[in-house]
């Protein structure tokens, strides 16, 4: 048993690495000036179905610290806990659900509301947390803000249009790619971890 609880934290960590690595690997959409597109949450998924919610939680846990370690902070640790919450959002009730209903339905129904719950999240922490913070950094106000993301996308002319335009479709994009990649990848990956914790 202490064998097995070993290599379950080993595998958290693993993943956590995985997860920070993935993070490098960021590319912009032409969705929101403010963030780009990662995959970091899908060894979050992956091993949170393999290790369950407390699982899930060391390996977001792990990317954040590695993040820290080796980049430090450049938004006063904002970055940082935005971040830990809208993966908290995203993995933790699919991981939940999925524990309940271990199928692939309950995979995908558990995937779908982290999704959810995650863009609502996203919409939270911009407005609330990283705009404002972008603000009181460099000056900027919601002209500036809502400015940038125009010039993107012409039709945000204010925050509700921001929101909808820009906020959620970039989450949701990011999310439904994620799960698709999860869907597809969980089953060729989750036999080998399991076969290394058990073993």
């Amino acid at each position: 048993m202490k064998r097995e609880s070993t290599r379950r934290l080993a595998l958290a960590g693993m993943m956590g690495a995985i997860a920070f690595v993935l993070m490098f690997l960021s590319f912009p959409t032409p969705l929101n000036p403010f963030a780009e597109l990662d995959f970091s949450a899908l060894p979050e998924l992956i091993g949170g179905f393999i290790l369950g919610p407390i699982g899930a939680l060391q390996i977001i846990t792990v990317k954040i610290l590695l993040k820290l370690v080796f980049q430090g902070t450049s938004t006063a640790f904002t970055g940082e806990l935005c971040a830990y919450i809208l993966s908290i959002s995203y993995v933790l009730p699919a991981v939940i659900y999925y524990r309940k209903y271990h199928t692939k339905q309950g995979a995908l129904i558990g995937i779908i509301i982290g999704a959810v719950l995650a863009v609502i999240a996203s919409v939270v922490v911009n407005i609330y947390m990283i705009y404002p913070f972008f603000m009181t950094a460099y000056g900027m106000n919601w002209d500036a803000i809502i400015g940038m993301c125009s010039a993107l996308i012409p039709a945000v002319k204010d925050i509700p249009t921001l929101v909808i335009l820009s906020i959620v479709p970039f989450n949701v994009l990011s999310r439904v790619l994620t799960g698709i990649m999860t869907m597809l990848m969980y089953k060729r990956i989750s036999v080998p971890l399991k076969k290394m914790i058990m073993r």
